[in-house]
C-alpha cells in the first residue's frame, strides 16, 4: 500500500467512525453485525434481545443515519438557514417549548455529551426544555470548531458549547461540551 492508499484508508476509516458515532448502541451493533459481518437478523435479535422484525428496523434506521452522517456536508444547508435554525432552537428552548422544538430536529436526532448520548426528537426536546435555565441570557450563536452552534458564556468566558450538524434542513446531531476547561480550548467565534 502506498502513501496515497494509506491516507485514503485512514480518511474512510475516520468517516465510518464518525458515522457510527451517530448511532445508538443497539443500532451500531445491529448495523455492524448485519452489514459488515453478514449476520442474519434472527441471529442479531438473539444477541440484542429483540425480534428479527425489530432488528431489521434497527438496521434500516442505522443505514439511513449512517448515510445521513456521510451526506451531512455543512454546505447542504445554507449558512443563513443554519443560523435561522440555531436562532429558532434558542427561542424555543428558552421558552421551554417542548412542542415547537421537535419541528427543528431530525426525528432521529443524536445529542452527545461527555456524560452520554440521547436520541430522538421528543427525548431531546424534553431534555432541552428542562435545561432551558442554562440558556437564559448567556447563550449566543457561535461557530464552534467551524460548526454553527451556540456558546454559553459566564463572566465573558465560554463555559459550554453546542455544535450542530444539519441534515435535510433539520438539526441532526448536537455535540455538547459541558466541561468548562475543555470548552475554553475549543475554537469559538461568537456570531
Amino acid at each position: 500500500m502506498d502513501d496515497d492508499d494509506s491516507l485514503l484508508a485512514d480518511s474512510v476509516g475516520h468517516a465510518l467512525l464518525v458515522a457510527l458515532g451517530t448511532l445508538t448502541p443497539a443500532e451500531r451493533l445491529a448495523f455492524v453485525l448485519h452489514d459488515l459481518f453478514a449476520v442474519p437478523y434472527d441471529g442479531i435479535a438473539d444477541v440484542i434481545g429483540t425480534s428479527p422484525a425489530a432488528t431489521r428496523r434497527l438496521v434500516g434506521r442505522a443505514r439511513r443515519r449512517v448515510r445521513g452522517a456521510r451526506e451531512a456536508d455543512p454546505g447542504a444547508v445554507s449558512p443563513a438557514r443554519r443560523r435561522e435554525l440555531v436562532d429558532a432552537f434558542l427561542t424555543t428552548t428558552r421558552a421551554g417549548d417542548r412542542e415547537g422544538l421537535p419541528a427543528l430536529l431530525d426525528p432521529d436526532v443524536v445529542v452527545r455529551t461527555e456524560a452520554g448520548v440521547t436520541t430522538g426528537a421528543l427525548a431531546v426536546a424534553r431534555g432541552a426544555a428542562d435545561c432551558s435555565r442554562h440558556l437564559s441570557g448567556i447563550a449566543v450563536p457561535a461557530l464552534v470548531e467551524g460548526r454553527t452552534g451556540i456558546a454559553l458564556l459566564r463572566d465573558g468566558r465560554v463555559e459550554r458549547t453546542l455544535a450542530f450538524t444539519f441534515v435535510h434542513d433539520r438539526i441532526a446531531v448536537i455535540d455538547i461540551t459541558t466541561d468548562p476547561a475543555r470548552a475554553a480550548q475549543l475554537d469559538v467565534t461568537l456570531l
